[in-house]
């Protein structure tokens, strides 16, 4: 056996080599079983024991160790370095065609006899493969030493550590805590286990005292519980003083670890202190590696998996509470036990062919390089970690170890090199017809496995047709793999891999088709969403249709559930009322079985801000205290204030007040307080969503009593009852009492009388002061005070007694300038000292006595109003008279309790104005040419009506013409208009006159005719059908009706029935529609129309037609049109169209507006259709007051109301 070393001399001849390298070829032995089976080769390790094997003593020992190859390797043992003869020892049997070792201890022995370092060889005729070395230890769970544990006194507040020193054993156990009833240590940020074991306190409070902390230890391999004996644990009581922290471990401000590369690394750090301290890690220089690092243990403990040489560095971990802080630095290496850089491969090679071992490991970590030794049956060029093959033969088959180690472990592989001996032919190794989908414009590979020796040619085709494929946008690897290095649409087909060697030939097909790639067109966008609000996420996509699709939406990398609140469909992803705990990102993968995309967002949920915490007060003064609070989390809306509010329990116990506000960006606020209040603060915080909950309360602040600071507001004194003053102010509010016993001194005198003050002391707001006169004016002054002492003094305000009633009234009251619907009144002051108080007003009393026209009763209510004039001369204007009246007025002085005498009565007469509007302005339309107007006399003519003014224009959509006038006597309140064309529309302007002018404007439209608008009727088109019908409504007509028609082609007749019955309805008319005689009358009617009906109908059955021909447009008459030879006159039209802007009735039928009947028929005539059913149009008048509800009315057209009610 040789070492792989350097060989300096050999470096040009090898670089040579190496640069003809592209040239070689090994051949890959398949693992088809026919080829291995016929295939002779080195043995190779396939299974074997861990390096560090422990075994548990209760079970056999069995060390594995399996190998393949051809022939059937045999197995050798090396223990401690030495042979190890299994035959000899009775206890120890190697498997059947395996080099595992059983080892039985059914009939005694023990298990710690075979403890050592164990190494299995496995040899064939072509060479021997080596497993590691394996340590093997048997697991061993010692007892707990026996000692006599002294109980623990320590002080209240102290740190203190409570050690477990478990037994040790093989593997290490797992410790724990447990108390006598066998729970669980309860264990938090004061109170953890280390990683040692030990139980630590950071301090120690009293109701940790206990005699029962019990250390744990349990055995993995013997499954085994082993306890020590517990603590007892004394606290002595006693004022805990505040201290900064101390750490209990590590010691010291500097330490150091060493971590193998590929372990987890685990640092701790638990410090004492009170309060209890907080730890807090970073990295020096560079940031904590978050996706393989964890927190535990209250976040005493540092986790980093699976370490590597950056993790390598300083790691302090920092510990504080609010009196001060301390910190420790950790220094951690990262080292290698050597790992494979590049691990050998095993090489099979045919006669004449190169090759090459390569068998590379990681550098040292001591800068020194790894020992690796090479172990060969042949000689060959060594070069570094490469051994170089040239022109190999038959028989020179061997396998290969390579070793690295260093001081941290070691690495073993064996690789063999296998020179083939017999010739084979060609054999194609993968499926057939193989069906390969790949994704457009990917880079594709197309493989075709075959074995053959000598090494076989392969070549590429497509379709069956050209040259071999290789290069270009193609490419032929030594396996027989085909690359195509961007795969189109065009590249589809079918290609075939033939293979070739002196033995034979053998072909392969692979199909290939190439997908459109799936992609997303639309990504998922970030979102920032008020919580309870709705978050919809897109997901748009396009693919292949071709091939299935799944669309799939992770939560942080996690599973999506998509449950009853969560709503996804082909496009999106939507969440409805979203929570704080959907926040996070969210990833829409969509995939199909050639190729998948995905696209991330991120969901931001913006919420009102978590509540503060940890208030405390510090800095206590007589009227002021700063408070400190912890902010919550703003829930990524940033807090823009904090709102401070306060209870006491004094005097309004229970309920929070403001007290003020704060900066989103201050945490500790001195707040200005009241005396003698036994305060509570919280704090809540406010961002742009809302308020947050409100903090717990701080502990309780009570200020120190003061006299009060603030004056009495609202002072004043009036009288309430005669010859009294009342003296009121407002009571000081509960915080401004500044103390207990809060009571008031009220003082007083009369102005101006050089009087003495006098005064009282009351607890109310207000005192009474009797026998004070009549109107008498009052110095007063009142001051606040508790039992602290007086507050400071109001200033003085004049206060007056009760008022009186006035003993004099106006004189000289007239008036003058008299108008249509004013006058000025002028009057003469009385004399102050007769108003026995503050004037308040000139009262005027007015009323209309009569109107200057005879007849016209007039409403005499008694109106008032106030003049607040003064000087020598006041007057008023009185204002809202009717014109052309008599009125009389009087006037009175008026203080601010009472009335005093009346005046002097004064009449006056107003002079004429312009009338009112006319009580009603009608228009009816009695005929197609003309409409009739109605109306009547203002009921507030205003003086002597001398005519009235008609104005109208016509009206043609928005279009008027020019202003016509008519001017009326006023004993004229009608009038009829002859229209120039029937479909001519007005609108009318009516106004009565008087002398002065004309009065307010009485505006109408007139009324539309029967065959336009809203009123216009509609053909209809009936045969052989009868209606009874009953049409009612408020105030309008009731029509009773039965209506036939039958028109047959084959009669020289037609027939028309009419039987139409309207009453016109007033108040105390009867309805006759419910007489027994009409209803006996219509009976009668409607069977003859039955019988008629009936005869038409077997006319009909006979043939024939009637004549028909075009009719003149014209009205229908009261007797029917008809040609010369008697027949009616005809002409077709649409049947049954309904005009436009008719509503549609419940029941489908065509219904026109509110005031009018059902019409039918687009056109003015009466008429027939082709087949003989009849269409009839006629005109209906209908006046304005029916809609209005006035009593009078005109009788609707009957015919037009059969037709309506049909």
């Amino acid at each position: 056996m040789q070492s792989w070393g350097r060989q300096e001399g050999l470096l040009a001849a090898i670089s040579l080599l190496l640069l003809a390298w592209e040239e070689v070829c090994t051949i890959e032995v398949p693992l088809d079983p026919r080829i291995q089976q016929d295939l002779k080769q080195p043995p190779t390790i396939i299974k074997q024991s861990l390096k560090d094997y422990i075994v548990d003593p209760r079970d056999n020992i069995i060390i594995e160790c399996e190998a393949k190859g051809n022939p059937v390797p045999t197995f050798m043992w090396r223990r401690n370095g030495k042979f190890f003869n299994v035959g000899k020892d009775p206890r120890v049997t190697m498997r059947k065609r395996s080099g595992t070792l059983e080892i039985s201890f059914r009939n005694g022995g023990r298990p710690e006899d075979y403890e050592g370092e164990y190494q299995c060889f496995a040899s064939n005729n072509f060479g021997t493969a080596l497993s590691n070395k394996m340590l093997l230890r048997v697991s061993k769970s010692p007892l707990w030493p026996k000692e006599v544990l002294e109980p623990v006194v320590i002080n209240e507040g102290a740190p203190l550590v409570l050690a477990c020193n478990p037994p040790p054993g093989l593997p290490p156990p797992n410790t724990f805590w447990m108390n006598s009833a066998m729970l669980p240590i309860s264990q938090d940020e004061r109170v953890s286990m280390g990683l040692n074991g030990d139980l630590y306190f950071s301090n120690v409070l009293a109701k940790d005292a206990a005699t029962d902390y019990s250390c744990n230890a349990r055995f993995l391999f013997t499954h085994t519980i082993q306890q020590k004996n517990p603590f007892t644990l004394k606290v002595l009581t006693s004022d805990v003083p505040e201290t900064t922290p101390t750490f209990l471990t590590p010691t010291g401000t500097t330490s150091s670890k060493m971590v193998l590369r590929g372990e987890q690394m685990l640092l701790e750090c638990i410090a004492a202190g009170v309060p209890t301290p907080r730890i807090h890690w970073f990295k020096k220089g560079g940031e904590l590696p978050t996706q393989k690092v964890k927190t535990e243990n209250y976040n005493k403990t540092l986790r980093i998996m699976s370490v590597s040489e950056e993790d390598s560095g300083e790691y302090v971990c920092r510990a504080n509470n609010k009196i001060g802080s301390i910190s420790h630095s950790i220094s951690v290496q990262v080292k290698a036990a050597p790992y494979w850089l590049e691990k050998p491969q095993n090489l099979i090679l045919a006669p004449d062919e190169n090759g090459r071992l390569v068998c590379r490991a990681n550098e040292p970590i001591e800068s020194e390089f790894p020992r690796m030794i090479l172990h060969m049956a042949v000689m060959a060029q060594v070069v570094d970690d490469t051994i170089i093959f040239r022109a190999v033969q038959t028989g020179s088959s061997a396998v290969y170890q390579c070793n690295a180690s260093n001081e941290h472990g070691y690495l073993l592989a064996n690789a063999f090199v296998n020179i083939l001996g017999e010739d084979m032919a060609p054999r194609m190794l993968g499926p057939k017809n193989q069906l390969i989908k790949v994704i457009e414009n990917n880079r594709t590979f197309l493989d075709c496995p075959y074995f053959g020796s000598p090494m076989p040619e392969l070549r590429w085709f497509k379709n069956g047709q050209g040259s071999s494929l290789d290069g270009g946008q193609y490419r032929v690897y030594l396996n027989g793999t085909l690359e195509i290095k961007r795969a189109r649409t065009e590249d589809q087909g079918t290609y075939t891999c033939v293979a070739s060697n002196i033995l034979g030939r053998v072909d392969n097909q692979v199909r290939l088709e190439v997908k459109e790639p799936t992609r997303i067109v639309r990504a998922p966008e970030h979102l920032t969403v008020t919580r309870g609000s709705l978050a919809q996420f897109d997901c748009r996509v396009k693919y292949d249709v071709s091939l299935p699709i799944t669309v799939t939406w992770t939560k942080d990398d996690k599973p999506l559930s998509i449950s009853w609140r969560l709503k996804k469909d082909e496009d999106s992803l939507t969440i409805p009322n979203v929570l704080e705990s959907d926040e996070g990102t969210y990833t829409c993968t969509v995939s199909t079985e050639l190729d998948e995309d995905s696209a991330s967002a991120r969901l931001t949920v913006l919420d009102r801000p978590e509540p503060p915490r940890d208030l405390e007060l510090s800095d206590p003064s007589e009227r002021s205290v700063r408070l400190t609070w912890i902010h919550g989390n703003d829930n990524n809306s940033p807090i823009t204030e904090f709102q401070v509010q306060f209870e006491e329990n004094r005097f309004q116990p229970g309920r929070w007040q403001n007290l003020s506000s704060y900066p989103g960006d201050l945490n500790s606020v001195v707040l200005q307080l009241s005396p003698y209040v036994n305060y509570q603060f919280r704090v809540i915080a406010i961002n742009a969503i809302g308020p947050s909950r409100p903090s717990r309360p701080s502990p309780r602040y009570q200020t120190s009593g003061a006299p009060p600071d603030v004056v009495p507001r609202g002072l004043k004194g009036e009288g309430t009852k005669t010859n009294n003053m009342e003296i009121s102010w407002e009571p000081l509010l509960d915080m401004e009492k500044n103390g207990p016993n809060l009571r008031y001194i009220v003082s007083w005198r009369q102005k101006d009388m050089s009087q003495d003050w006098k005064n009282v002391t009351t607890t109310l707001a207000r005192h009474v002061i009797h026998n004070a006169g009549t109107y008498k004016p009052y110095e007063i002054k009142v001051l606040a005070l508790n039992d602290f002492g007086p507050g400071p003094e109001s200033s003085i305000v004049i206060g007056y007694s009760a008022e009186g009633r006035p003993t004099a009234a106006p004189t000289d009251v007239r008036v003058s300038k008299i108008d249509s619907t004013k006058t000025h009144v002028h009057w003469a002051p009385v004399d102050p000292n007769t108003i026995m108080g503050a004037l308040k007003e000139y009262r005027v009393h007015y009323w209309r006595e009569s109107s200057l026209l005879k007849g016209l009763r007039v409403n005499k209510e008694v109106k008032t109003k106030g003049f607040n004039a003064s000087g020598l001369q006041p007057s008023g204007i009185l204002t809202d008279l009717i014109p052309y009246s008599n009125y009389k007025m009087y006037m009175k002085i008026v203080n601010r309790r009472y009335e005093g005498p009346p005046s002097n009565t004064v009449e006056f007469q107003t002079k004429e104005g312009v009338p009112g509007v006319p009580k009603f302005f009608r228009i009816k339309r009695w005929r197609t040419d003309t409409i009739h107007l109605e109306w009547e006399k203002p009921e507030e003519p205003n003086g002597i009506l001398i005519g009235y003014t008609l104005k109208y224009q016509t009206v043609n959509g928005s279009q008027v013409g020019h202003i016509q006038m008519e001017n009326f006597p006023p004993n004229v309140t009608q009038f009829t208009l002859r229209l120039p064309d029937r479909s001519t529309h007005y609108k009318f302007f009516l106004s009565a006159r008087t002398q002065v002018g004309a009065g307010e404007v009485y505006a109408e439209d007139s009324p539309h005719f029967a065959n336009e608008g809203k009123n216009a009727s509609k053909n209809i088109h009936m045969s052989g059908f009868c209606f009874l019908l009953c049409c009612t409504g408020v105030n309008k007509p009731k029509v009773m009706c039965i209506f036939t028609i039958s028109p047959f082609a084959h009669l020289s007749f037609s027939l028309c029935v009419f039987v139409i019955v309207q009453i016109a309805y007033s108040k105390d008319q009867v309805d006759i529609a419910t007489q027994g005689w009409f209803i006996g009358l219509m009976c009668a009617v409607a069977l003859l129309v039955l019988i008629l009906l009936i005869v038409c109908f077997i006319k009909r059955s006979r043939g024939g037609k009637y004549p028909v021909r075009d009719k003149k447009d014209l009205p229908l008459d009261a007797v029917d049109q008809k040609d010369q030879d008697g027949s009616f006159d005809y002409r077709s039209d649409e049947d049954n169209k309904p005009l436009q802007g008719s509503q549609t009735s419940l029941d489908g039928n065509v219904k026109e507006s509110d005031d009018s009947l059902v019409d039918y028929g687009d056109g003015g005539n009466g008429q027939f259709n082709e087949d003989g059913s009849f269409i009839g149009q006629y005109t209906v008048k209908k006046d304005k007051e029916e809609t209005e509800g006035n009593e009078s009315s005109e009788a609707t057209s009957p015919v037009n109301a059969i037709y309506s009610l049909a």
